[in-house]
């Protein structure tokens, strides 16, 4: 009987497993260059570092106030660099926010104090202004085309001189005059400047802004789509359009919420000192971009975190106060931030390419 017999499959082994990430192109990253490639991994341990070296040579920065102080320090600065540094993230930078701070707390206090009305209204006439500042300088940048540093160095120089010509014009002086009698100042300042205690020690209500709007920025930045688009059109905003973000949007609104922070930071200057000096805020916008610099942003955007800011306004509170704490000379200061600023964008540059390294 013939019978054609039917071959079975061959039944083949399937191959020892090898080790992994071989293939450069699908290679899963150790742990520690993952951890390498966040970027505020380097500006914490340089905060950290710092904090060590001022408890060291600084005994009077181990007391509970003068932590208090140094974090206040920090705050104040920590609040603008939050939102400078989502606009670096997005691609641009903004050459006005220091100048504007000071313009959103002249505008509160000239409004309530010359028109002779609860302090409430002028911070609500101060928020419009400073997002409006914000909208001007994103729209600016999107009609034009221009670069960011030319729209924004321009708005600097009008508000620099507006701040004080109209501060002159209106009270006579160079500046605003004292509202802390006036209807709604106590529930103001209770909101922008107030102090608790926290066992025996009063701190500053900005510290705990500061740490709100961080995580708020954080959760934005890693958890909404709004948060894609920040990295999207700071990498490339042709390819970011190309995929459908809303690109003119996305600028637009990350220049108000500078101008936001501008206002938030304003309010507290002009409660805490019930008075604002219409030349003072040249030069802080660069503490801010230095802040989110020395926090992992790139001035080239699509790159960066809201946690590394955090970090960097911690370190220039440290430095600020921890030379006075020191007993040195405080001239030094800003020759100290030199050095942070380098060190801490050559520390970023090594550790990127450390954790992009195949």
């Amino acid at each position: 009987m013939g019978m054609t017999q039917q071959a079975e499959p061959a039944v083949t082994s399937p191959p020892a497993p090898g080790p992994k990430g071989t293939d450069g192109r699908t290679a899963e990253r150790p742990p520690a260059l993952r951890l390498l490639a966040r970027p505020e991994v380097g500006v914490f341990l340089g905060a950290v570092a710092v904090l060590v070296f001022f408890l060291v040579t600084a005994p009077p920065v181990r007391d509970g106030s003068s932590m208090a102080n140094i974090l206040y320090q920090s705050s104040t600065i920590g609040i603008m660099a939050l939102p400078v540094a989502l606009l670096m993230i997005g691609g641009e930078f903004d050459l006005s926010a220091g100048v504007a701070v000071i313009a959103s707390a002249l505008t509160a206090s000239m409004i309530s104090y010359q028109l002779t009305m609860n302090v409430w209204v002028g911070v609500i006439v101060a928020l419009a202004v400073s997002l409006a500042i914000g909208f001007f300088n994103g729209w600016m940048l999107v009609r034009t085309g221009l670069p960011s540093f030319l729209v924004t160095l321009g708005t600097f120089l009008i508000l620099q001189g507006a701040n004080l010509a109209i501060t002159k014009l209106i009270t006579g002086n160079v500046a605003t005059d004292d509202i802390s009698t006036m209807d709604g100042f106590d529930q103001a300042k209770a909101l922008f400047a107030s102090s608790f205690d926290v066992g025996g020690v009063q701190v500053k209500i900005t510290i705990v802004w500061w740490l709100v709007f961080a995580a708020l920025a954080t959760w934005v930045l890693l958890r909404t789509k709004y948060g894609n688009w920040i990295f999207a059109v700071g990498g490339s905003k042709e390819s970011a359009r190309a995929v459908g973000v809303p690109v003119t949007f996305t600028k637009i609104s990350l220049f108000m919420l500078v101008g936001f922070g501008a206002w938030f930071v304003g309010m507290h200057q002009l409660f805490s000192f019930n008075t604002v000096q219409s030349g003072e805020g040249v030069g802080q916008e660069l503490i801010y971009i230095a802040a989110a610099v020395i926090g992992g942003c790139l001035l080239t955007g699509g790159y960066g975190s809201a946690i590394g800011p955090v970090f960097g306004a911690f370190m220039f509170g440290m430095v600020q106060q921890g030379i006075v704490y020191a007993g040195w000379n405080p001239d030094w200061f800003k020759a100290f931030l030199g050095v942070m600023l380098l060190g801490a964008t050559l520390i970023n540059l090594w550790v990127r390419r450390t954790a992009t390294r195949r």
